[in-house]
């Protein structure tokens, strides 16, 4: 029953559709929403120094131990 309403009077559906756009618009452009939001992602610092190593040898004795204690933290 409700559906001829409608049809009986497209009028009143074209302005109900109208009303419901333009608050969803409104509504829309007075939301105070931050498009980019302040976050700090986690973050680890490492120094580590081996006075005299070659690169190789830095990245085999120093920075691959640490490379493997870091893969077992959470959030990384």
């Amino acid at each position: 029953m409700k559906e001829y309403l409608f049809v009986r009077r497209p009028v009143l559906a074209i302005v109900i559709s109208v009303v419901v756009t333009l608050l969803g618009v409104i509504t829309m452009l007075t939301l105070p929403i931050n498009r980019y939001p302040l976050i700090t992602p986690p973050a680890i610092q490492v120094t580590a120094m081996y006075t005299g190593a070659s690169a190789e040898d830095v990245a085999s004795a120093v920075a691959a131990p640490i490379e493997q204690q870091l893969a077992g933290l959470d959030g990384l």
